[in-house]
This record gives C-alpha cells, sequence and structure tokens, in this order.
C-alpha cells in the first residue's frame, strides 16, 4: 500500500497517510479540521541496464547521421560581404563580415 503525503492549507499541519489505491484522499486536516492539499514530489528513479545512457546510443546516432547528406554554402570569392579576417568557428573557418563606414 503506498504512502501519500497531505499539508494542510489553513495551519500549514503536513503528515503521511498509507491508503489503497482505491480510497479516496483525505480531504480535512486532523488537527485544524481545515482543507487538505495531497502533497507530489519528484521520484526516485535508478536507471539500469543498456540504452539508458548517452554513449549507449552514440553508435546509432553517428550512422544515422552519416546516411544524409548535409550541403553547406560556400563563400562567394571577392563578395563584400565576405572580406574580412577568418574566424574560426567549431573548427571550421567561417569569414566575418565587415560593414564599410558611411
Amino acid at each position: 500500500m503506498p504512502t501519500y503525503q497531505y499539508s494542510c492549507t489553513e495551519c500549514g499541519h503536513f503528515f503521511e497517510a498509507v491508503q489503497s489505491f482505491t480510497d479516496d484522499s483525505l480531504t480535512v486536516c486532523p488537527e485544524c479540521e481545515g482543507r487538505l492539499r495531497k502533497v507530489f514530489n519528484a521520484v526516485g528513479v535508478v536507471f539500469k541496464g543498456s540504452g539508458f545512457y548517452r554513449t549507449d546510443s552514440r553508435a546509432s546516432a553517428t550512422t544515422s547521421e552519416a546516411g544524409s547528406t548535409k550541403t553547406e554554402p560556400k563563400p562567394e570569392s571577392g563578395s563584400a560581404s565576405t572580406s574580412g579576417s577568418p574566424t574560426k568557428v567549431a573548427d571550421k573557418t567561417v569569414a566575418t563580415a565587415t560593414s564599410a563606414p558611411d
């Protein structure tokens, strides 16, 4: 049988109650007879086995990326928009644009 946590909205009394799944939720505070609210918390989950970690799916991710063809735009040579000093970004050289003063 699961344990549920309740908190009173009026007096702040906090308690736990062991109830069956089929039992109705408690609605009246045993301390002040105020209104109760069921408290939900994060559940502690432990993932065991394969398939849950980033390294488990890495081999399949690289094969799916290798199958797709991606084309990257090539900078035009001699264009005013690509003149400037090249900047290295993520192991790729990209030309930075410079604007002329007005």
